[in-house]
């Protein structure tokens, strides 16, 4: 693990971003305290999958099936949770 200061890792992102991706953890410091670490991305992001997407529509459309809000609309449970902020 390599530990920079602030103005070194501004200076050398483009160094500490090879680094990282070859698997070593940075600690960017602020006054000797650690602020913020660049660490590898553990997964990879991936693209959005339209028939998984779909499934977990059917899944929640599923869940709120003969669930209700009983008497209450939505304008209600807003002013309500307004309430109990204050």
């Amino acid at each position: 693990m390599t530990e920079v200061g602030i103005l070194e890792a501004k200076t050398h992102l483009s160094r500490l971003i090879e680094q990282v991706e070859k698997g070593e953890e940075v600690v960017i410091t602020r006054h000797g305290k650690p602020v913020a670490r660049l660490q590898p991305m553990t997964s990879p992001v991936k693209p959005l999958d339209a028939a998984a997407l779909e499934a977990e529509i059917t899944k929640l459309r599923e869940f709120r099936r003969g669930r209700t809000l009983q008497d209450a609309t939505l304008r209600d449970l807003v002013e309500d949770g307004r309430r109990t902020r204050e």
